[in-house]
């Protein structure tokens, strides 16, 4: 196992303009006490695997001895666990393994984004988060990335709500929490076929991760979301892969009443945020003319019939035929005007990959046979 120093700075921007694509500079030097393992080809893709470890020393052997072999890389970032886990890590035999001890409790973002970097520097194409707490089957790895490789998607993320029978393992509160959270993202978002979001068992092409502006990137909790978020707003396209979940006795590191207090504060204010950045700044679009007229004509119809009912209320004169069309014509129209706006939204999701510039003019055959386990 490669170890690599403490680190004690946070991972900063891979680049300023994220339309440039260019390649990324590194932000500091990595010292490795060896070489990264040579790359094992998956259509001439290299493929790591980043976990972030924190209070997982029960569960992080096991995690590493399932991971396939055609993995060539895994990067364990111990972010600052006050249990064995780093002493696990480094027990490892395996020389794939690089172990990065951060020297401050950062969060699952700020550990995912150390790790990105790392495995960035180092020639990864393909980048798979998986959790060191035993919850995610890591024979699945090769399903996750195929879209990947394909060419049909930048990133994909496992989903857990397609299979009622499996999904009955799921604990109730999760299940419930999951499916009123996964439409407030696909808001956010814009990644309306898009389900399950806190699921972290994901796969990111270099080319997309690459793009981001990563200071954007929500540190902690919020970490797998706003990558969504972040994701739609460069046009990256986004593939759902069925993926069971394994529930043991493990305590999920996510925090219930977090969810509920900070998620949708951050989540009205990022589809504020898409909405202007998408439909109004990089293209004014019919989406945002059909948003501002339907805002106008049902704030101007709301309005006007508030303002005439208190009068008629106090008057006790009933309002005329006239007043009252006055006040509901505009909310008819101002109402089918946003949704229309919200069919357009869910049609503006992102179709093309940031990929496909990579595979134009090279021959690309895929065999799924050959990334499976």
């Amino acid at each position: 196992m490669a170890a690599v120093p403490d680190i004690a700075r946070e991972p900063t921007s891979v680049r300023e303009n994220p339309a440039t694509l260019l390649p990324m500079p590194a932000p500091w030097a990595l010292k490795q006490d060896r070489a990264v393992s040579p790359p094992v080809s998956l259509n001439g893709l290299t493929l790591a695997v980043v976990i972030p470890a924190y209070r997982v020393a029960a569960q992080i052997g096991g995690v590493l001895e399932g991971i396939p072999t055609f993995v060539s890389m895994i990067v364990v970032v111990d972010d600052a666990s006050p249990d064995d886990t780093a002493v696990i890590v480094e027990r490892s035999s395996d020389p794939r393994v690089h172990l990065i001890r951060r020297a401050t409790n950062g969060g699952v973002g700020a550990a995912m984004l150390t790790g990105y970097r790392f495995a960035l520097e180092h020639g990864a194409d393909i980048i798979v988060k998986l959790d060191g707490d035993g919850q995610m089957d890591s024979s699945q790895i090769g399903r996750l990335v195929e879209p990947i490789i394909r060419g049909d998607a930048d990133y994909v993320k496992g989903n857990r709500f397609v299979h009622t029978r499996q999904l009955a393992g799921m604990p109730v509160l999760r299940r419930v929490g999951n499916t009123g959270l996964s439409f407030l993202v696909k808001v956010a978002s814009g990644y309306w076929p898009v389900f399950d979001p806190t699921n972290g068992f994901t796969a990111i092409h270099a080319r997309a991760l690459e793009a981001l502006v990563w200071e954007d990137v929500d540190p902690r909790w919020f970490f797998e979301t706003s990558m969504l978020i972040e994701l739609g707003l460069v046009g990256a396209v986004t593939r759902d892969v069925y993926m069971p979940a394994r529930y043991g006795a493990e305590t999920s590191s996510l925090s219930i009443r977090e969810t509920l207090v900070s998620f949708p504060p951050r989540l009205i204010a990022r589809t504020l945020r898409r909405i202007w950045l998408r439909h109004f700044v990089q293209d004014f679009t019919p989406l945002a003319l059909f948003l501002v007229a339907g805002a106008l004509l049902t704030g101007f119809g709301a309005l006007w019939g508030i303002v005439h009912w208190i009068q008629s209320a106090q008057t006790g004169t009933p309002a005329s035929t006239g007043t009252v069309m006055i006040a509901v014509l505009p909310l008819i129209l101002g109402t089918q005007l946003l949704l229309q706006s919200l069919v357009l939204d869910i049609q503006n999701t992102p179709k093309v990959p940031l990929i496909k510039e990579l595979l134009r003019g090279s021959e690309t055959i895929t065999r799924p046979e050959d990334v499976r386990h």
